[in-house]
């Protein structure tokens, strides 16, 4: 039997579609029917080549949801139950973090662990179905598998995606306060999942700041008590909007590097900065230490990437929230495998909100 997945050869090349070898499966291991992936702004850079280490030819496609087939055995979930066939399920796509090296232990980095191999990104096609672009995904063995709650649906998993525990992860470094005013920079699904959970949590007021009408509208869905067009008087809006002191907290979710030095003015005196939009090297951005930091006791703190906690609260916090805030309708488009080129194409470009790929 064989299975068909996309395949992203190198920097700059079409994805192709290709027939696979359906895996064997090894103990502890499990197969899954893929239900639908979903396609980041990752998946965009790794199509231009602005990520180290990636193992081309590969499958993309790191946050997935999928169906139960077939299992190595006995397998159980992150909550000890037994993996049964039919259930369905997402996982970490962090795999192989060694919870032994200083990262791990001392620096309680687990993003950083060197040895940390990530689904649909740093895993090669040769070594197997190991991205969400296919009909299959195998799961080796020791994979953190997650059961969606019976409130999450796939469609609501997978519109929430890798945005969702990304905006977790930064909306706790933030320390949100109930009553804090929150700007979030950017209305990608990070920026918009930062949206609803800053809501969630208490704030007193959202704001968000996005070039695209289609995002701003998206983000008003999302909980946005006022959006912003950065082609306006940006910090003279923000200003008044937030009572002539800037917000408490700003989270930056853009992906534009001239945003941060915008996000470090557009902060209070004594306000809390997040930079989780900046995954790859989009270039340099002139601060000032004294204008921007040091006189504004500015406390700036970088987020890069999620572990198990977050897609764990992710999924429960969806559970509680999926009726309050709208993320399924985040999904503008659902792709084929033979529509992926077309898919990244709309992302880059914004032309969606979020892009589905239905194998």
């Amino acid at each position: 039997m064989s299975v068909r997945a996309a395949i992203m050869e190198g920097p700059g090349q079409p994805v192709r579609v290709v027939e696979m070898a359906d895996p064997v499966i090894e103990p502890g291991a499990v197969a899954l029917r893929t239900l639908a992936a979903e396609v980041c702004g990752t998946d965009v850079h790794l199509l231009h080549g602005r990520l180290s280490g990636v193992p081309y030819p590969i499958i993309p496609g790191h946050v997935s949801v999928g169906a139960v087939e077939e299992t190595g055995g006995a397998v159980t979930d992150v909550d000890g139950q037994t993996v049964r066939p039919g259930d369905v399920v997402t996982f970490l796509d962090v795999h192989e973090t060694c919870h032994a090296c200083w990262h791990c232990l001392v620096a309680k980095l687990s993003t950083r662990c060197p040895k940390r191999k990530v689904y649909g990104i740093t895993y090669s096609a040769r070594d197997g179905l190991l991205g969400g672009w296919s009909q299959r995904i195998y799961l080796k063995p020791g994979v953190c598998i997650v059961r969606l709650p019976r409130e999450v649906t796939p469609d609501l998993w997978i519109a929430a995606g890798c945005g969702l525990p990304t905006a977790l992860h930064a909306v706790d470094l933030a320390a949100l306060r109930i009553g804090d005013r929150v700007l979030v920079q950017g209305a990608g699904p990070v920026g918009l999942s930062a949206c609803a959970l800053a809501q969630a949590s208490g704030a007193g007021w959202v704001g968000v700041v996005e070039g695209s009408p289609i995002r701003r509208q998206a983000a008003l869905r999302m909980g946005a008590d006022q959006c912003f067009d950065p082609a306006q008087d940006l910090l003279a809006e923000v200003a008044s909007a937030t009572r002539g002191r800037g917000p408490d907290v700003v989270i930056e979710a853009s992906g534009n590097p001239a945003a941060v030095r915008q996000g470090c003015e557009m902060a209070r005196d004594g306000g809390r900065y997040v930079i989780v939009g900046q995954y790859t090297d989009n270039g340099d951005v002139e601060i000032n230490p004294h204008a921007h930091i040091n006189r504004k006791h500015l406390t700036i703190q970088g987020c890069w990437g999620s572990d198990l906690s977050h897609i764990y609260r992710g999924a429960e916090a969806l559970a509680r929230l999926g009726d309050r805030f709208p993320w399924v309708s985040m999904i503008s488009r659902r792709y084929s495998l033979d529509q992926v080129n077309e898919a990244l194409s709309d992302v880059e470009h914004r032309r969606v909100v979020k892009a589905v790929i239905v194998p």
